[in-house]
């Protein structure tokens, strides 16, 4: 039976889309299920733009009955084992610090496991008998930082002030700290930093000549010595059946860009789980009986693949929709987060081979709101054939349209739910998107594309895209088109605004204007900006004939330029430099600078950062392409300052 309750509030009567309609959808995260299969837990979280902040509930649901049990404010649940007890996080108001506590599933009675200043992972080892923190630790002197390892910084963390990464091993009935070791390395976000082997730890370490791309692993066994079992790797460990080890990515890799695939390691061995796989790999678990379930990044899908011991992987759950995080029982049971184009994600079930939707958290509210569809089209564009997106806005007469690009560039867009798609789309804009060289979902090769090339043949694609819909969609109108995007999509923004007059307006969103500073001062510009742009920047003249910076003068079109200043991925001076060349230049330019947020601002923003930022890209696109009026800025704070 589907749950239609609207959490944490009544459903409001006028419900339209508007910046602030986000706000009434739940977010559900953190998906786990039992070892059993019985019950799984998950995160809802809900956006109060009264208060500023998000509000996280941890849900035990139990499979059989439906019944549920709620943890407030809590999030990050981690069942045990045996699944009498779950682990969550929940942050103290007052100490600023983050409490782990354990609870008894049965009565929900509860106990404090520890408290730490920061936190990445908290794993339950395979017999229960042990619980593994993974905490950052950073110098904190009062006064100074200092430092002798790049990045200096890094987006989300801010300067890293000699950050390591400190493992705690912790033994749940005494709450004791039985052992400990540390990496002289800060953990990265977007992998698992570390699993649990049997009685063993498997750990990634980061090399400090290139932490994107090479890594070692280590084995680590209570009051023993760590053994390194792989080097100079560009493999990282996902998870662990006590006798294989699931890994993702390569066994070597010479550039960054290149796609991951599974790998199971055993007894110091490496082999591919599936020979000659073309899509990139996005996660991965591995069962006790050696089956492998994993997701991949493939044309605008996101589908879920199973191999059992020796056969060919297949899919298993397939279709225009985004398999964001699963979970799996022993008995090979899948709780699975699937959102589409037109559902934000909920709670599925596999059940032998019997795809089932658990929850409706969020269908209510898209009932209330309405929900266009994203309609698909093929194009050719120079040397390939690419795929593109479109959403009509309904009624009659011309209608405006606005075109997106996605970050990377090896981003990928597709069958996902994204908010200003549906917000622009109803307010009778239509919508644009298109996947071009060097996105991902697509083959190796494909991503490799733009390779000291970003801005030329990829720009053609978004221009060539645009031109086909055009010949599709007879009432949008060719003299009001906009463009926008953020990270590699405000860099498209920026350059698309400098080489062509197909753009009557843009939002640029924490782009690139010039990749030198950007080599210079970026977390990952060091590493990355010298693989997508060249290397010896300090003599390549890619790093002037691809920024934008140097074709100011072309630009005729107005440009709202929108950053975070908490972005440390394409830092401040990028738009900063942008908008003071364009005002020198006398062209229509304005800026909006958010105190805080990082580079993925738009969705880790505060509720009224991100309702802001909303109303800026209305007001802004409005007015430009609609209205051809002045954008106001007084006007517009006025507007701002209601939020």
């Amino acid at each position: 039976m589907f749950e239609t309750k609207v959490f944490f509030g009544a459903l409001s009567l006028d419900l339209k889309w508007n910046e602030v309609a986000f706000t009434k959808f739940t977010y559900l995260g953190d998906i786990q299920i039992s070892r059993d299969g019985k019950f799984i837990a998950y995160t809802l979280t809900k956006a109060d733009i009264n208060k500023d902040k998000y509000l996280s509930t941890v849900v035990i649901h139990q499979l059989s009955s439906g019944s549920k049990k709620y943890i407030d404010n809590a999030s990050m649940p981690r069942i045990s084992p045996d699944g009498r007890e779950v682990l969550v996080t929940r942050p103290d108001e007052t100490t600023k610090k983050t409490e782990i506590l354990l609870y008894e599933v049965e009565t929900l009675s509860n106990t404090k496991i520890a408290e730490v200043d920061m936190l990445s992972d908290v794993i339950w080892s395979p017999d229960g008998s042990r619980i593994l923190l993974v905490t950052p630790e950073r110098r904190k002197d009062e006064h100074v930082i200092l430092e002798d390892r790049t990045p200096a910084w890094f987006d989300t963390k801010g300067f890293l002030d000699g950050e390591k990464t400190l493992y705690k091993i912790i033994d749940p009935a005494s709450k004791e700290v039985v052992d400990e070791f540390s990496v002289e390395f800060f953990t990265l976000p977007y992998f698992k930093p570390a699993v649990w082997h049997g009685k063993k730890i498997v750990y990634t370490v980061p090399n400090k000549d290139n932490p994107y791309k090479k890594f070692d692993i280590f084995m680590y066994e209570e009051g023993e010595k760590p053994e390194k079992i792989l080097s100079n790797t560009a493999l990282r460990a996902v998870d662990s059946n006590g006798q294989e080890i699931l890994m993702l990515g390569k066994p070597k890799k010479e550039l960054l860009s290149e796609h991951d695939f599974p790998y199971v390691w055993r007894d110091g061995e490496v082999t591919p789980v599936w020979e000659n796989m073309k899509y990139n790999v996005i996660d991965g678990r591995i069962t006790s009986d050696g089956d492998v379930y994993f997701t991949t990044l493939e044309e605008g899908t996101v589908p879920l693949y199973l191999r059992k011991n020796g056969e060919q992987p297949k899919k298993i759950v397939d279709g225009k929709l985004h398999v964001n995080a699963f979970s799996i029982s022993e008995g090979g049971k899948v709780a699975l987060l699937i959102e589409s184009d037109t559902e934000l994600a909920e709670v599925y079930i596999l059940d032998n081979g019997k795809l089932s939707k658990l929850t409706n958290y969020n269908g209510p509210i898209l009932q209330k709101l309405g929900i266009k569809k994203y309609e698909h089209f093929t194009y050719k564009s120079l040397d390939l054939e690419l795929d593109g997106w479109f959403i009509r806005p309904g009624g009659d007469g011309k209608h405006p349209v606005i075109v997106f690009v996605h970050g990377g560039p090896k981003g990928m867009y597709g069958y996902f739910f994204k908010y200003e798609f549906q917000l622009f789309a109803h307010r009778g804009y239509y919508i644009v998107f298109v996947n071009p060289r060097g996105s991902n979902g697509y083959s190796e090769e494909f991503a490799l594309k733009v390779i000291n090339r970003t801005g030329l043949e990829d720009f053609q694609d978004i221009v060539n895209g645009v031109k086909k819909f055009l010949e599709i969609a007879e009432d949008a109108d060719s003299e009001r088109v906009g463009i926008t995007g953020i990270s590699y999509g405000g860099y498209m923004t920026n350059w698309a605004l400098t080489q062509s007059k197909m753009f009557k307006a843009g939002i640029s969103e924490n782009g690139i204007s010039y990749w030198l500073t950007s080599y210079a001062y970026s977390d990952i510009g060091l590493w990355f900006d010298k693989e997508i742009v060249g290397d010896n920047p300090l003599r390549n003249e890619n790093y002037s004939k691809l920024s934008p910076l140097f074709y100011a003068d072309n630009v005729s079109a107005p440009l709202l330029i929108i950053h975070s200043l908490e972005d440390y991925r394409c830092p401040l001076d990028q738009s900063l430099m942008f908008y003071h060349i364009l005002k020198d230049l006398g062209k229509e330019v304005y800026l909006a600078v958010f105190r805080k947020g990082p580079h993925g601002h738009s969705i880790k923003g505060s509720p009224k950062h991100r309702a802001k930022r909303y109303k800026l890209m209305m007001e802004f696109f409005d007015r430009r392409l609609k209205e051809d009026k002045e954008f106001n800025l007084g006007s517009i704070l006025k507007e701002l300052k209601k939020i």
